[in-house]
C-alpha cells in the first residue's frame, strides 16, 4: 500500500508540474493595427497589377528591353512606377531604385545581359539598418527557358508575388516603422536566381541586417493538378541547418539540437502563427524543407549567406500552368494565364506578409548571442545580449519559450521583464528545445531565437 502511495503522490506532483507549465504560457497581445492591416490589402488592386504584368506579353530576362509596351524592360519600369507612386502618396517614404548587374557565360545567359530588380526600402526610425523584406519575381517563362519571345504571361509564376509586393507597399506605406521594410521585384529568377543573389550580396556588402526574407512565388492558383480546390491553406518552406555553418557549430550541435530551429525555422513558425492570429481562414503548413523538392526559389541565395528566408506559396500546385507553352492538347489548357489566378486568394498570402513585416518591423529586434546551460541541474538559465535602448525604444521586455523537442510549434512561455538573464526553476533542459523573443511596450513580438549559432538572428 505505501508503493501505491507514493506512486499516488508522483503522479498528483507530474501532473501538477504538467498544469504549471501550462498555466505559464502568456497570452499573446493581439495587436489591432495588424488586423486593420490585413483588411487593407485589396483583391481588386492586386488583379488590376497581375492584368498589367500580364499585359507585357513576356518578361523573359532575355526579352525586349527598349518597348514601352512590351518585355521584361517595360515591366520593370512599370514596377518602378507603381514604387514611386506608393512613395510620393506617403511623402516620399520609400527610396525606390534599380539594381542592376550584367550577367554573361551562363547556361541560360551565355550573353552579356543587364538583369535588372526593383527596390523600394522604407525605412525605419530608430533602427534603419535592421530589415524585413519582402519579394516577387518579375519574370516569366514557357516550355523552353531560353525563348524570350514567345507569349508567356507568368500569371502566378510570377505576376502574383510581384502584385502581392506592390499591395504591401501600399498597405504598409500608410504606417511607420521602428526596423526597415524592403519591398523587392527580383529578376532573373528563371534564369538561374540571379536577382535574389544580386540583392543579397550587396546587402551583405553594405551590413544591412536582414532578419527575415519572405519570398513569394506563386501565391495565386488553388486548383492543383491532383483536382484538389482550396483556398484556405499555403505553405512555408524553411531550410533546416544553415548554410554557413562551420564544423565547429556542427560538433556543437550535435549535443545541444538545433536542427529544426534554425532562423528560417522559427521565422516559418512566426508567420504560422501570423496567419492564425491576423488571417481569418487560412492555415499555414511549414514544411521543413529549403524549397519544393529539388526545386528553388529567390530566398535560397539569401539561405546561402546565412540569412533568415523562406518561402510563402500556394499548397496546390498546377504544373500544367508552369514554364508551358500557351495551347490546348487532348482537352487539356497548358500555359500560366490570368484564368488560374485566383485574387481573393493572392490578398489573403499577400496580408499574411503584410502583417509578418508590420510585426517584426514593430517589434524590437530579435535578441542577440542567445546562450543556455541547466545540464545535470533541476533548472534552465538563459542569457542573452541585452538590446541597444536607442535601437529599441519600444522594448518593454524578453519572452523566454520552451517546448516539447518534438512540438513543432512553441508550447509554452514566460514574460521575463528587461533582463538579460533568466532561470526557468525545476524546468529540465534536457526534456524541452527553449528560445527567446524580444517583446515591445504594446507587446509586437521578434521571432523566437534558439540558444548557440544554430539559431542565432544576427547582431
Amino acid at each position: 500500500m505505501k508503493h501505491f502511495h507514493v506512486a499516488s503522490v508522483m503522479l498528483a506532483l507530474s501532473l501538477t508540474s504538467t498544469m504549471s507549465l501550462a498555466q505559464s504560457t502568456t497570452d499573446y497581445q493581439d495587436q489591432a493595427k495588424l488586423h486593420d492591416i490585413a483588411k487593407a490589402v485589396s483583391p481588386e488592386r492586386i488583379e488590376a497589377d497581375i492584368r498589367t504584368l500580364v499585359g507585357f506579353g513576356t518578361r523573359h530576362t532575355l526579352s525586349e528591353t527598349e518597348s514601352d509596351t512590351q518585355g521584361i524592360g517595360a515591366a520593370r519600369r512599370w514596377i518602378k512606377n507603381e514604387f514611386e507612386q506608393i512613395s510620393q502618396a506617403c511623402g516620399g517614404c520609400l527610396e525606390v531604385y534599380f539594381q542592376s548587374k550584367t550577367i554573361s557565360g551562363e547556361t541560360r545567359i551565355p550573353d552579356a545581359t543587364e538583369v535588372v530588380s526593383v527596390i523600394a526600402v522604407q525605412r525605419g526610425s530608430h533602427d534603419p539598418n535592421r530589415y524585413v523584406l519582402m519579394s516577387g519575381d518579375i519574370d516569366s517563362r514557357v516550355s523552353d527557358v531560353m525563348n524570350s519571345t514567345s507569349i508567356s504571361p507568368g500569371a502566378n509564376d510570377n505576376a502574383s508575388g510581384v502584385a502581392g509586393t506592390l499591395e504591401a507597399a501600399r498597405v504598409l506605406s500608410k504606417y511607420k516603422f521602428n526596423g526597415s521594410i524592403v519591398y523587392a521585384a527580383l529578376a532573373g529568377e528563371e534564369q538561374g536566381l540571379f536577382g535574389g543573389k544580386i540583392l543579397a550580396e550587396q546587402a551583405q556588402k553594405d551590413g544591412w541586417r536582414i532578419k527575415a526574407v519572405l519570398n513569394n512565388d506563386m501565391i495565386g492558383n488553388i486548383e492543383g493538378i491532383n483536382g484538389v480546390i482550396n483556398n484556405t491553406t499555403a505553405r512555408i518552406f524553411a531550410e533546416g541547418t544553415r548554410q554557413t555553418e562551420t564544423p565547429e557549430e556542427a560538433r556543437v550541435r550535435r549535443f545541444t539540437g538545433g536542427e529544426v530551429d534554425s532562423p528560417s525555422r522559427n521565422l516559418a513558425r512566426y508567420i504560422d502563427l501570423m496567419a492564425d492570429r491576423y488571417i481569418p481562414n487560412l492555415d499555414t503548413m511549414v514544411i521543413y524543407r529549403l524549397d519544393r523538392f529539388g526545386r528553388g526559389g529567390h530566398h535560397r541565395p539569401f539561405n546561402d549567406l546565412g540569412y533568415p528566408g523562406v518561402r510563402i506559396m500556394e499548397t496546390n500546385e498546377n504544373y500544367n500552368r508552369q514554364h508551358q507553352d500557351i495551347r490546348s492538347e487532348n482537352g487539356i489548357d497548358y500555359g500560366d494565364t490570368i484564368e488560374g489566378v485566383n485574387f481573393e486568394y493572392a490578398a489573403k498570402l499577400t496580408a499574411l506578409n503584410a502583417v509578418s513585416l508590420a510585426g517584426m518591423a514593430w517589434a524590437p529586434a530579435p535578441p542577440a548571442k542567445v546562450e543556455i546551460n541547466g545540464a545535470v541541474k533541476p533548472s534552465t538559465t538563459l542569457n542573452w545580449q541585452a538590446l541597444d535602448p536607442k535601437q529599441n525604444p519600444q522594448l518593454k521586455g524578453y519572452k523566454i519559450y520552451w517546448r516539447y523537442t518534438d512540438a513543432p510549434q512553441w508550447q509554452f512561455s514566460r514574460f521575463v521583464g528587461n533582463v538579460n538573464s533568466y532561470t526557468l526553476d525545476n524546468i529540465v533542459i534536457d526534456n524541452y528545445f527553449f528560445g527567446v523573443a524580444s517583446v515591445s511596450q504594446d507587446g509586437a513580438e521578434s521571432p523566437v531565437v534558439f540558444p548557440g549559432a544554430a539559431g542565432a538572428f544576427g547582431e
